[in-house]
């Protein structure tokens, strides 16, 4: 008989449900950002990927300080707890922001937190969890992560039509989740015993050979698939520009996490079954067709159909990548493998968002998303070539 959700150990929830309090508060902050930047502010589409590219940077850098520190203590709790403390107090900065600087200085400070939380929560859940339920669980995180997703876009909305469309009041209500987010940890998330070798060294060029080539090729497949898939800033800008009301817009962020929700836990049980290069390569076929999907739409339905796709995709991946970096890596590097592999990826993000915002200032929406997909289809190839 398979493996249910319910065997799933109880550290494995107490971080899912984290991630739901924080992602709520997150996405309430990040539906409205896009339009706060470029309508309230003033901002360019290049702006807008800056400030992303540069935030999730940022994020990686912190990812690989925090996974290495979390190796060579052996523990995950005290630099989660850090982390996702950065992350309530940034959400008290962005109501605060009266510039694209000051906002760039709040998602600093945000990214900085989630820098140190991600590589140990991850590697957290591997350290608990049995290795033939490591994708259930990686699963059921990412699925709650997303929960949390849509309802952040969902209270926005409403928050906007009870404040009459004053967005400054909207983010300050994204304080009260995170702080939820936070006592959830000090209560309900217990750390794991990890065995560390005798010998702790330093993170040094002799430390990283001893991660296997399996793991690098999963860096590489993860880099060009992560050029594909620049900041969800541009979903919410082209539903905007295609008839999108500004109070609405909230609602691209919904649709896209509620697929995502959907389907990441059955994704996750499909990839502890399925061969992980398989998964994969369906993953980026979906995205191959939502940036299609989302360059020849020229109306709202169109491109809600290729949002949609997004999502998807996102729910074949994201919780797949983690696995893979998991089942590469040995346990006394794990998470230091996880700030590798997110520092690798963010590089890339930055360089993605970077190249939509351009490509968005100087010929449009249609421009960028046909980039996207010419980008999805060369990580297919990869993965298909290595497979």
């Amino acid at each position: 008989m398979a493996p249910t959700v319910t065997a799933l150990p109880r550290t494995v929830w107490a971080l899912g449900l984290v991630s739901l309090c924080m992602d709520a508060s997150s996405e309430i902050v990040h539906a409205l950002l896009p339009l706060f930047l470029t309508t309230t502010l003033g901002a360019s589409a290049l702006m807008l990927g800056l400030i992303d590219g540069i935030a999730e940077a940022t994020a990686a850098l912190g990812r690989v300080a925090a996974g290495w520190l979390s190796d060579r203590s052996g523990r995950r709790k005290p630099l989660i707890l850090a982390g996702y403390g950065l992350g309530a107090a940034a959400k008290l900065l962005f109501p605060l922001a009266s510039s694209a600087l000051l906002v760039l200085g709040a998602r600093f400070v945000d990214r900085v937190g989630k820098g140190l939380r991600g590589a140990p929560r991850d590697a957290l859940v591997a350290d608990v969890t049995p290795v033939g339920l490591r994708g259930r669980a990686y699963g059921l995180r990412q699925a709650l992560d997303t929960v949390g997703a849509f309802i952040g876009p969902l209270a926005a909305i409403g928050l906007m039509y009870a404040f009459a469309n004053d967005m400054r009041s909207v983010l300050w209500c994204a304080v009260i989740p995170a702080l939820l987010s936070v006592l959830v940890i000090v209560f309900g998330v217990r750390d794991a015993a990890v065995t560390q070798p005798a010998e702790r060294r330093p993170l040094v060029r002799g430390r990283l050979r001893e991660l296997s080539a399996e793991f690098w090729w999963v860096v590489a497949i993860g880099v060009v698939f992560t050029l594909a898939r620049f900041s969800e800033a541009f979903l919410i800008l082209a539903a905007h520009e295609r008839g999108l009301p500004l109070a609405l817009a909230p609602l691209v962020l919904v649709v896209m996490n509620v697929v995502y929700a959907c389907a990441a836990y059955p994704a996750g049980a499909l990839a502890d079954r399925r061969p992980a290069w398989q998964v994969l390569g369906l993953g980026l076929a979906v995205l191959v067709l939502a940036d299609v999907m989302l360059a020849i739409a020229s109306g709202l339905i169109g491109t809600f159909a290729g949002i949609a796709l997004w999502g998807l995709h996102l729910a074949l991946t994201q919780g797949l990548l983690a696995k893979l970096v998991a089942e590469h890596a040995a346990t006394a590097l794990r998470a230091t493998a996880f700030g590798l592999f997110h520092l690798a990826s963010a590089a890339a993000l930055l360089a993605a968002s970077v190249i939509a915002g351009a490509l968005w200032d100087r010929h449009g929406a249609d421009a960028t998303f046909a980039v996207g997909a010419v980008f999805a289809l060369a990580a297919f190839a990869l993965v298909v070539w290595r497979r």
